[in-house]
């Protein structure tokens, strides 16, 4: 799994959950499909009347997220930024070549009330519950990087077992301290609570 594949993967599930905050800071989701993917970047299209548009204009953070068939998820932490406006016209062909039906909501030239904004730095996250033991890996594109989550056993470790008995995938091996398998890690924190040295932190 890479980056490239997680873009692929987002393209066949088609719509997409976008998540955004408003003025007040309370969390707004919206479902879009209309979205061109390139090897290292998104573009997707919206109208500048919308909430939505006016969002990523005063702040620009968003999170995506795709779900597959597969139970894949994937998730994207980035900042949008409008296209730059000589180049407007050509993604919003693109956009509206790949996805006919905007024709239909925005016909002729009411589609010049929208807005293309691109994606070109993301974190990516790749969550597959579909296996055994689950798999996750993070990845990024353009200049992100990548933020460490889960937990970490560390050198207070006793040796005792008693996180490896409590986690739901058994990613956790025996040793001096205890190691968590990263890949393999729900972040379900089984492991913090139940650790009777208080070995185990926030990564």
């Amino acid at each position: 799994m890479d980056a490239k594949t997680c873009l692929q993967k987002l393209q066949y599930v088609g719509v997409l959950a976008f998540a955004t905050a408003d003025a007040q800071g309370n969390p707004q989701v919206r479902n879009i499909s209309a979205i061109h993917y390139e090897p290292d970047a998104i573009y997707f299209f919206t109208a500048r009347g919308k909430d939505f548009c006016k969002e990523l204009l005063e702040d620009g953070r968003v999170q995506i997220l795709g779900y597959t068939r597969y139970k894949e998820m994937i998730r994207l932490s980035a900042k949008a930024e409008p296209v730059v406006q000589a180049e407007q016209s050509q993604w919003m062909d693109v956009i509206f070549q790949e996805q006919p039906y905007l024709a239909n909501v925005y016909p002729g030239r009411t589609r010049e009330i929208g807005i293309v904004f691109r994606i070109r730095d993301a974190e990516i996250e790749y969550f597959n519950l579909g296996v055994h033991p689950i798999f996750r890996e993070s990845y990024t594109i353009g200049k992100r990087t990548v933020t460490p989550k889960g937990y970490r056993i560390t050198d207070a470790c006793i040796g005792c077992g008693t996180c490896q008995q409590n986690c739901p995938q058994g990613c956790i091996l025996p040793g001096q301290p205890f190691q968590i398998q990263q890949q393999h890690c729900l972040h379900c924190g089984s492991c913090l609570e139940h650790c009777p040295a208080g070995a185990v932190e926030p990564r």
